[in-house]
């Protein structure tokens, strides 16, 4: 088998052409003799840029694992840059390469952009491992599923962390100001009103400006118990400097989305972060400590936020498209859940090998993955909801907890 891996260069212009790289096996692009073809579309740059880049490496990682079998597997990666436009031109790329199904994208606003102007245009399958935006749910779900929950559900674990584990009565919110963002900031006021808390205030800011100190101002003005910040780590990052210059936080408890649960924030704002907790969709399948392992033994770290979902969604594709009688966005949607939900018998990342000649063949297969058992329901969504809760010190993050909503 030979595995092909390619990787658009980006230039710094959004709207120049990159130049495309094979980096592991035979070169070229990957062309139609290939078995499956999954596109990985994912921020490796711009303000998910830090968090992107390991969702992009889990998108490529069943192709390096399944190197050794008989089948060729051709995973190309693009740069959204975290922005909707190139999010649309680079999956535009993917569809006329003759890409029928694609890992991406991270960013709600990016996702969306891209499945109104290309996914469901050019009927290729995007299965987000990111994009937790309320407004996905039911968009198109034979074209636009996603491995990862619904902020609407993300939602209730925060309100519950904040008003009934930490007994936070008032809240203040501030958001990024795209689909993601505001998505997650409406559901989490409704759900922290439901449970008895008041909200006092709530501004939308832009991605990545020099100074957010004015905007603070305006949402500790009522000195609420707790801040929801909703954002990114580029942005997250002058937010907590900002704030450790001008508050003291003793005196405020912040709830972080899962957008801001990085490892280098500390440290990039020089504060341990102490007074910040977060909630994140947690990776709980059964193929966890398998994936987990294979992401060290290729990468040299350890797996981070929606690696484990960018991982299932890429499993997920190749499978289907194993199964489906031709190599098109049709074919494949009809095999998706196919190959996903209960019925079958089961592949885990530790059989997927295994799976695949079992695919091709039409037998009954169930795949259960490293962030969940992976099953979609009518709307496309994750059916699995289980966040963790985290907290900061100078060394990054740590879990202190799972909640299943």
């Amino acid at each position: 088998m030979s595995y092909t891996v390619e990787r658009r260069t980006v230039l710094k212009s959004a709207t120049a052409a990159g130049v495309a790289t094979a980096l592991a096996g035979c070169a070229g692009g990957g062309g139609s003799e290939a078995d499956a073809r999954v596109g990985v579309l994912q921020p490796a740059t711009g303000d998910l840029g830090n968090l992107g880049a390991p969702i992009q490496d889990a998108g490529a990682l069943p192709g390096v694992q399944l190197a050794d079998t008989d089948y060729e597997i051709d995973i190309r990666r693009e740069d959204t840059e975290t922005t909707p436009e190139v999010g649309i031109e680079r999956a535009q790329a993917l569809a006329d390469a003759g890409y029928p199904s694609i890992t991406g994208a991270a960013s709600s606003g990016v996702t969306i952009a891209a499945a109104e102007d290309v996914f469901f245009e050019e009927e290729v399958v995007g299965i987000s491992p990111a994009s937790t935006a309320p407004s996905i749910t039911g968009m198109n779900p034979d074209y636009l599923l996603r491995t990862v929950p619904s902020d609407a559900l993300q939602s209730q674990a925060s309100a519950q962390v904040a008003f009934e584990d930490e007994g936070l009565e008032t809240a203040s919110t501030m958001h990024v100001n795209n689909d993601y963002g505001q998505g997650l900031n409406d559901a989490f006021i409704d759900e922290f009103e439901n449970l008895g808390g008041e909200v006092i205030t709530t501004e939308a800011f832009e991605k990545e400006q020099p100074s957010y100190a004015t905007l603070l101002s305006t949402v500790l003005a009522d000195s609420p118990d707790v801040l929801f910040v909703i954002g990114y780590p580029a942005s997250g990052e002058q937010i907590f400097r900002d704030f450790y210059e001008n508050y003291d936080s003793e005196e405020t408890t912040v709830l972080v989305s899962d957008g801001l649960q990085e490892n280098d924030l500390p440290g990039n704002v020089d504060n341990p972060m102490s007074n910040v907790i977060g909630t994140s969709p947690a990776a709980v399948g059964p193929g966890r400590e398998t994936f987990n392992q294979l992401f060290q033994d290729e990468y040299g770290s350890d797996p981070s936020v929606f690696t484990a979902q960018a991982y299932d969604a890429t499993a997920v594709h190749i499978l289907a498209q194993l199964r489906a009688d031709e190599l098109t966005g049709p074919a494949v949607s009809e095999q998706i859940r196919e190959v996903a939900n209960p019925g079958g018998e089961v592949i885990q990342p530790d059989t997927l090998a295994d799976g695949l000649e079992m695919a091709e063949n039409g037998e009954e297969i169930q795949y259960q993955g490293a962030s969940s058992t992976v099953e979609f329901d009518e709307n496309g969504d994750s059916v699995i909801s289980t966040f963790e809760v985290f907290d900061f010190n100078e060394d990054g993050y740590s879990v202190i907890e799972e909640i299943e909503i």
